[in-house]
């Protein structure tokens, strides 16, 4: 039988282990995880601070309940985003997002380095377009994009995320790309040449 101990554990292995109280694999689970909490919580917010409090929320969670967690009805990461989805929503009423989604700190997700100062330049004004017309949609289409467009989400996990069937996934999803396109052109921003997530990470 082939040796097995040099692969690296399963989500839900961590998971498990961590509910029975195994710091070191909730540790490891929140190494692996924390990036994508973090990021679909700013993406949704708009606020690295708000995205901050909901992931240390997130993880908090799962310390306490990770006993919760039903591998059988979708995987850890749906899990989680349905979560931190939770506590986005909370905050929203307890605070307006007043830190704007151009202000970054060392944990926000980056553009990548360009060796083209005018194009570097170029894709952060579309960058910023794009934030501000999916800061400007809805909840509910902005939910939807963040999770198949941006975190690459299947219908079904995001489904399981937010909760609903996989048709309102993708009527929201469509009527979401087509609110997005007309706020990209309304903002005159040029038609985007490649995937969403690839923009605005």
């Amino acid at each position: 039988m082939a040796d097995s101990d040099d692969r690296e554990p399963s989500d839900d292995a961590l998971i498990a282990r961590a509910a029975a109280g195994d710091r070191d694999a909730f540790a490891a689970l929140y190494r692996r995880r924390r990036p994508d909490v973090y990021r679909f919580a700013l993406l949704m917010s708009g606020s690295p601070a708000v995205a901050d409090d909901v992931t240390q929320d997130v993880f908090m969670e799962v310390i306490h309940h990770a006993n919760r967690y039903q591998p059988d009805r979708s995987g850890l990461l749906p899990w989680l985003f349905g979560i931190a989805r939770n506590h986005v929503l909370r905050s929203r009423y307890r605070q307006r997002f007043s830190v704007p989604m151009g202000e970054t700190d060392a944990s926000t997700p980056q553009l990548m380095v360009t060796s083209d100062p005018l194009a570097g330049i170029a894709r952060r004004q579309h960058v910023a377009a794009l934030r501000r017309a999916l800061m400007g949609m809805p909840v509910k289409y902005r939910e939807t994009i963040v999770l198949c467009d941006l975190q690459e989400m299947s219908y079904a996990d995001a489904a399981a995320s937010l909760g609903c069937a996989i048709g309102t996934v993708r009527s929201r999803l469509h009527r979401g790309r087509s609110l997005l396109a007309a706020r990209l052109s309304a903002s005159s921003a040029a038609p985007l040449r490649s995937p969403i997530a690839r923009w605005i990470v």
